[in-house]
């Protein structure tokens, strides 16, 4: 039989794989190839969207994980640099390869890229097979009752969980068949994708344990401590209450799949010891569902990541402030909630859900600075940094996208900060220089009397900025700023 290459892209795994399922039950033998191309599958009509930094920290360290788990049952992944098309052909012709199987993907980019590569792969007389597992459902599966797409989140969960549930996962295959020659591989250290500056990326390596194994590990941790108070905990960054999970699903080391049937298997235990988890699953399935929900709205919407949803915040008067957005990026805004946020980003890739909508509400409504350069930071600092997500979620607090947050619903962050940190422990553990501040106090520093300050070591506009807006001026000059846009709407109806 002709060798069967699984071209691996976003599904770094060997569980709940149905490329690498479907490739072993055919008794051919198994390439497993993982291209990395940049350059043309990464860019095109909406931008130019390659790997962000923490992203590739993530890769080499999954790629390194898979290595070692494809080795285990057999085989041997193969690693090649350049354009797809290329690489692929080259490899197939290589092995004799009569058939390309992979996972499905939905980035614009990614389904222009799979046409190119079955058309080349076509005139070879190869074969590219597209099969589903990166969502829960396909993008186009589900419809409005008028045929449209969905634009709002609550009707698209209730088509979603009126369907037929997601397929049941798949074991790991126990064996691949190598072809008679394993081709050759490149080295993973020859790519590169380590940050060059060591203290960067320490952070992430002591907070994350990318690939399949940390991924099987964090679910079940999250399952047994965290699920049946997830629908209270998860608001509260001071509290261990969310499942993160986002960057194992995104670089495809656990299929969603998984974490559905799980999740609601764990829920099932709970309730057999007579512990009440329905509103934590619910909830936890509700935040699985906005990622398909994400990817539904980028497929049809592919200018997502780069223009506003609702097309006449396309006039909104963004200012210029080169000073507010490296303050913000760096953490240093003056506002303890979001500058923890911002450093909690910095050092471990990954930002807690809440303090990503204060964090991003601060950039777009109180520094009047554009979504995308808030979209484009987190592009490069997440590690688990995706298109539709991504996208999707700063055009809600935008104001501007499918289902937004009204413009005017304009994040406090001292209110949000008291109200979700409400001991101010996380704050204590991000910005260490306020540590020693009252409670009371911790949320907005400069309240405190100069005595407090001074006893607790904090000088404000030395050892911590002084806010860098008025967050009562901010939000008036956020609202007639929107009324500007609101006016402009209405003429033109």
């Amino acid at each position: 039989m002709k060798p069967v290459i699984v071209w691996l892209r976003q599904d770094l795994r060997l569980a709940d794989h149905r490329p690498l399922t479907a490739a072993a039950e055919s008794g051919a033998p198994v390439v497993p190839c993982y291209v990395l191309d940049e350059a043309s599958s990464r860019s095109g009509a909406t931008g130019n969207w390659g790997l962000g930094g923490a992203s590739k920290w993530w890769l080499h360290e999954s790629l390194a994980a898979l290595i070692r788990d494809v080795d285990a049952i057999g085989s041997r992944l193969v690693l090649r640099r350049g354009a797809s098309v290329d690489v692929l052909r080259a490899l197939a012709k290589e092995t004799g390869a009569g058939e390309v199987v992979t996972t499905a993907a939905y980035e614009p980019w990614a389904t222009a890229l799979e046409t190119r590569v079955h058309d080349a792969l076509k005139a070879d007389g190869v074969t590219l097979r597209r099969l589903a597992g990166a969502t829960l459902k396909r993008p186009d599966a589900l419809r409005t009752k008028a045929g449209q797409p969905f634009k709002v989140y609550t009707p698209f969960w209730r088509a979603l969980i009126a369907s037929e549930p997601p397929p049941t996962p798949l074991p790991a295959p126990k064996a691949l068949k190598p072809p008679a020659a394993c081709p050759k591989s490149d080295d993973l250290a020859s790519w590169a994708l380590l940050p060059t500056k060591p203290d960067w990326s320490g952070g992430m390596a002591a907070a994350w344990t990318p690939g399949e194994a940390g991924a099987s590990a964090r679910l079940d941790a999250f399952l047994g401590s965290a699920l049946a108070d997830y629908d209270e905990q998860r608001n509260r960054p001071d509290l261990p209450g969310t499942s993160r999970l986002s960057p194992h699903i995104h670089h495809g080391e656990i299929s969603v799949a998984t974490c559905w049937h799980h999740a609601r298997a764990a829920a099932d235990r709970f309730a057999s010891k007579g512990v009440k988890a329905d509103k934590g699953l619910e909830t936890f399935l509700k935040e699985l569902v906005w990622r398909d929900f994400a990817v539904h709205l980028l497929v049809h919407w592919p200018t997502l990541p780069d223009a506003p949803f609702k097309p006449e915040f396309a006039a909104f008067p963004w200012r210029e402030n080169a000073a507010g957005l490296r303050a913000w990026q760096h953490g240093q805004t003056g506002y303890p909630i979001v500058d923890a946020g911002m450093r909690e980003l910095w050092h471990t890739g990954w930002m807690h859900n809440r303090v990503r909508m204060i964090t991003a509400s601060f950039l777009v409504k109180d520094l009047l600075l554009p979504w995308q350069v808030g979209e484009a930071w987190f592009w490069d600092m997440l590690v688990d940094a995706d298109l539709a997500s991504n996208a999707a979620s700063w055009q809600w607090v935008a104001g501007c996208g499918a289902d937004a947050a009204p413009y005017f619903r304009i994040f406090n962050p001292v209110s949000q900060g008291q109200k979700f940190d409400p001991d101010g422990a996380y704050v204590r553990f991000w910005v260490p220089e306020l540590a020693k501040l009252p409670t009371a106090h911790i949320h907005e520093p400069w309240t405190a009397p100069p005595m407090v300050l001074a006893a607790a070591g904090v000088t404000l506009g030395k050892s911590y900025p002084k806010p860098i807006v008025d967050h009562k001026v901010a939000r008036n000059d956020a609202l007639a700023a929107f009324k500007t846009i609101s006016r402009g709407a209405a003429a033109a109806e």
